[in-house]
Formats: C-alpha cells, structure tokens, sequence
C-alpha cells in the first residue's frame, strides 16, 4: 500500500519519454502569446491585466534595481501555478512534488540575489550577518547561526513547495482509496468521504496557487535585502 501511494510522484517513462519533460513543457502550450493587433482579444487582455497587478504588488516594495526582476518573477509564477494546477487532474505528473526540480528554481534564483548584493552594496549584505548592537560575545555566534540561516533559505524554499503538494496529493490518494473501500460497505459513509474529497481538492486548487505565490515572494524578499 504504501509503494502504490508514492509510486504517483516517480517520473514515468512512456515510450522512451520521461512524462516530467512533457509536463514541464506544456504549460507554455496553454498561454497565447500576444499578438501585433492593436485590439487584443478578451483572454490576453485579463492575462495582460493579471500579470501587471501581480507585478506591481510583487515589487512595490523593492527598490528600482530590482524592478528588473519583474519578467522573470512572472514567469516563475504563472510556471509553478500552471504546474500545480494540471498536477490535480487525473492520470497526470506534477513535477513539483520532486525536490530536485524545486532546488532547481530556488537554488540558482537565491545565489543571483547574493551575488547581486555583495556586488552592489557589499556592507549592507554582510550586515545582514551581524544585527546592530550585538555584544561582543556574541558576535561570533551570532555570525556563524545567521550564515546557516542564509545558506539553508533556498533549502527551505524547495522543501517547503515539495512538502505542501506532496502532502496534499497523498491526502487526496488515502481519501479515494478509503471512498472505494467503503463503497461496497456503506453507501453513506462513501458519500461523505466524496463530499470530503471534494472539499480537499478545492483546498488543494488554492493550496497550489498559494504555494507558487509564497515561493515567488520570498525570493523577491530575499532580492529586497540585496538591491
């Protein structure tokens, strides 16, 4: 029971084609590109809206530098929500349930704002290490648990997107699979796990969209400490 409840997040192979390669390519498939009309139709109009208001609340509170972000935190947005949301339909992969994939987006995104920080302002980003005021016992210490915490953000960004979908898939696995078991039992009982199951996947549909939103914004928190 327990193989064929994690044997959902294993990338499959289908005729010589890993499905997360597939997965990870089709959500560009979905968004129409903007054309060179000088009206747009009414898709790419609440597509165009939506991803400015998402700009503009995501940088408001960065500094101009950073504004140059804008196009790639966007990206990353719309990518990890379409990710998220296709991987709740049935007989499909969701890569972000794999950590190597999540590493992946926030390892090199964290290491950018770094570099960014220690080249542009170097003693504001080394000060981040050291909290004003600190007695001088402490210093050292304190250096050496704010060091960690730095070097532990990007791992805390790709476990923290990994633990929420996979913890919701397997829910949403262990409620179907008792919905079946007790089909046959009780038609009641069965009825008031699908009405749960229900309610799990709405969870769900909001937890992938917060989650994508969460991961962008902490590298945009951690892009507002460098620029």
């Amino acid at each position: 029971m327990i193989l064929n409840l994690f044997d959902q997040f294993n990338p499959s192979v289908y005729l010589g084609v890993p499905l997360i390669m597939i997965a990870l390519t089709f959500p560009w498939i979905l968004y129409p590109s903007p054309s060179n009309r000088w009206l747009n139709n009414r898709l790419l109009t609440v597509q165009s809206w939506l991803i400015k208001r998402f700009s503009h609340q995501l940088l408001l509170p960065i500094n101009t530098p950073g504004h140059k972000w804008a196009l790639i935190l966007a990206s990353l947005m719309i990518f990890l929500i379409t990710l998220n949301m296709l991987g709740l339909l049935p007989y499909t992969f969701t890569p972000t349930t794999q950590l190597s994939l999540n590493m992946a987006f926030a390892g090199p995104l964290w290491l950018a704002t770094v570099i960014i920080g220690m080249r542009n302002q170097p003693t504001a980003a080394l000060g981040h290490l050291l909290p004003e005021g600190t007695p001088i016992l402490l210093i050292p210490v304190l250096i050496i648990i704010e060091t960690i915490s730095l070097f532990i953000r990007p791992l805390a960004l790709g476990v923290r997107l990994t633990a929420n979908i996979t913890a919701g898939h397997l829910l949403m696995q262990l409620i179907a699979t008792a919905t079946l078991a007790l089909l046959p039992m009780s038609a009641v009982a069965a009825f008031l796990t699908v009405i749960l199951l229900f309610l799990l996947t709405l969870l769900e549909i909001a937890v992938a969209m917060i989650q994508a939103y969460v991961f962008v914004l902490l590298l945009s928190l951690y892009l507002q400490e460098n620029v």
